[in-house]
């Protein structure tokens, strides 16, 4: 996919590899915006504003370089549809959501973020996550996803009182589980090594392992199952209702590609059951 890197801003000069509401509305990622002529992002303390041309789409942002990453820019997505589309199962979503690419996100703001997640809708994620960034993060043109430090000083009460739920009792004390170096430190290991330190986490499950896996260390060789998952691989393959075992039978059909492969499909079942 070609784009050019300016001060400021980033030109995508094509439609077909890069989408905004693909890749953003696909259930990765919840520090975004819809506005009238685009969208806003703001990951940690960065802000972009993305909006449609002629071309492609201009991203307007306060560090190029940093976008780049996170929208994985260099990343050639037109081989791995290619190598994806084999599968039948895949045309479809393929088709329908070719603009998905998967960002390169901070570790901690996943795992805060997908703890919240658990159970939950993307509105009310949005809700809760804008309340701790307005309660706790740093005031810059948004306000910043907060520190490790900042909610370690609060409380199950305040998680609470931010909507949180019974999650409360898992932000409290995953916070003080982890320090500021070890989820980056965890990046050596092995992925099967990895989901188990995840998985030792108050308020990481399975599914919530593997987003935090695919989406915050770009492991594609995860499946997170959820509920659109499940169904559709009942609908597609065999009736099954262990997730786990759903979970290591489309790792062994999609092997290395198998975190990409989730979100198109993913995508896909969730917005054709609208």
């Amino acid at each position: 996919m070609k784009y050019i890197l300016q001060k400021n801003r980033i030109e995508i000069l094509s439609k077909e590899g890069f989408n905004p509401e693909h890749i953003l509305e696909c259930g990765q990622v919840f520090s975004y915006d819809k506005i009238d002529d685009g969208y806003i992002v703001f990951p940690q303390n960065h802000f972009a504003k993305i909006v449609e041309n002629e071309k492609g789409y201009i991203i307007f942002c306060d560090d190029e370089k940093y976008f780049e990453n996170y929208f994985d820019l260099k990343t050639d997505y037109g081989k791995i549809k290619k190598v994806l589309s084999k599968f039948d199962i895949l045309q479809k979503p393929i088709e329908f959501g070719y603009g998905i690419r998967i960002l390169k996100q901070d570790l901690f703001e996943m795992l805060i973020s997908f703890i919240v997640s658990a159970n939950n809708n993307i509105k009310r994620i949005k809700l809760i996550l804008g309340r701790l960034r307005e309660a706790l993060g740093e005031k810059g043109q948004v306000c910043a996803f907060p520190t490790l430090d900042a909610m370690r000083e609060k409380g199950e009460d305040f998680y609470k009182a931010i909507g949180a739920g019974y999650r409360a009792k898992y932000l409290a004390k995953v916070v003080h589980q982890i320090d500021e170096h070890i989820l980056d430190d965890w990046k050596s290991l092995d992925t099967p090594s990895l989901r188990k330190k995840l998985l030792s986490l108050c308020g990481v499950g399975p599914k919530v392992a593997d987003c935090i896996l695919l989406f915050g260390y770009g492991r594609n060789d995860v499946f997170p199952v959820d509920t659109w998952i499940k169904k559709m691989y009942n609908e597609f393959y065999s009736p099954l209702e262990n997730r786990e075992k759903i979970r290591e039978n489309l790792l062994g059909i999609f092997g290395e590609l198998s975190g990409i492969a989730q979100q198109y499909l993913f995508y896909y079942q969730r917005s054709a059951s609208h």
